[in-house]
């Protein structure tokens, strides 16, 4: 969710829309995604959307599993102050249990949001660095012990030129790989049982990036990094390839780990939109073709096209559709090819 308006995230995640007002309900008209799907099917949420009847409705109806889009990731738990509050993400846990639906944890480790006493310390004690960092890592994992379905715990270490890895605070005080593997070692220690996750984008269209992903996944598992699975956000456009989704999810598979689609949408403001439906099914096939030990899910990043990061983020200057459902509720083309999809796996 790179590069959207901070003021219009944090709107979004109190409940308030774009326009001011929320889409009446609209009854679906297909089958229960989840009811169909080999493997979990997620959706992002923020908590100003669990006010929305309509949102709730078809969340609960099509989906097993909820990530939060922004309320664990640093800059949600430091917005009250110098300690982590944790409320807002506690809603949302708390919501997903009554419905009888998992949650996935993301993400406490993101280059582009650092707290600012770690900026602070970097200058100030950088010996105390390591251990303030660890903590940290082990106080968001550690708060959600044996509740979660997993966590993201390291998001987006290769850079968007993909032959090198992200210049940041964290790489700055702990190394390029250093401060993925403590993470890492500070999350298995905080929650043994929770599954552990890296995640990057732009994989389906970035050969280099992809491979520098490999190579970072690989050395930090040489060095007894406890990663037990792998993301790849598939946030994509109609322009996308034929075949570009499986051929990066085979990628990803030979590691032996289970593979996360984790955040797919498909854009429409570049090629042809009706290519969406195929792009959507695609992903569910090649998270099909996968052994059943390796599917760890897929997560549409957004609802309703009326709730994608991509239609919020006003610079963009196309109108987009990226999502499942249009604004007021109702099944696109794109869901009914992804049901068929997950039918036929």
């Amino acid at each position: 969710m790179a590069g959207l308006d901070r003021r219009t995230v944090l709107a979004m995640a109190l409940g308030l829309s774009a326009c001011g007002a929320r889409a009446v309900d609209a009854p679906g008209e297909i089958a229960p995604l989840k009811s169909l799907s080999p493997f979990p099917l997620g959706v992002c949420v923020m908590t100003g959307q669990l006010d929305d009847p309509q949102w709730t409705q078809l969340a609960r109806t099509h989906f097993d599993r909820l990530t939060p889009e922004w309320e664990m990731k640093a800059e949600a738990f430091f917005m009250s102050g110098p300690r982590e509050d944790f409320s807002r993400a506690d809603r949302i846990v708390d919501w997903a249990r009554q419905q009888g639906m998992g949650v996935f944890g993301h993400t406490p480790v993101w280059y582009s949001q650092v707290p600012d006493h770690f900026t602070a310390l970097a200058a100030s004690a950088p010996r105390r660095f390591r251990e303030e960092y660890r903590a940290y890592v082990g106080r968001v994992i550690g708060h959600w012990r044996g509740q979660l379905a997993g966590w993201d715990v390291v998001n987006e270490p290769v850079t968007d030129e993909g032959s090198t890895l992200r210049d940041c605070l964290w790489s700055q005080q702990l190394g390029h790989e250093g401060y993925v593997i403590e993470a890492f070692r500070a999350a298995r220690a905080a929650d043994p049982g929770a599954p552990l996750l890296i995640n990057e984008y732009n994989l389906e269209t970035n050969a280099r990036k992809l491979a520098t992903y490999q190579r970072l996944i690989e050395a930090c598992l040489n060095a007894g990094a406890p990663i037990d699975a792998i993301g790849t956000q598939t946030h994509v456009d109609c322009e996308l390839a034929p075949g570009a989704i499986s051929a990066t999810v085979r990628e990803l598979a030979r590691f032996g780990l289970p593979v996360h689609i984790s955040e797919i949408d498909v854009s429409t403001r570049y090629g042809d939109a009706r290519r969406q439906p195929a792009i959507y099914a695609e992903a569910a096939e090649a998270m099909a073709a996968l052994p059943e030990r390796q599917r760890f899910g897929l997560t549409v990043w957004g609802l309703r096209d009326s709730d994608s990061w991509l239609v919020r983020d006003r610079r963009r200057a196309r109108a987009d559709a990226p999502l499942l459902f249009n604004g007021v509720g109702q099944p696109k083309p794109a869901a009914e090819a992804l049901g068929e999809a997950l039918a036929q796996a």
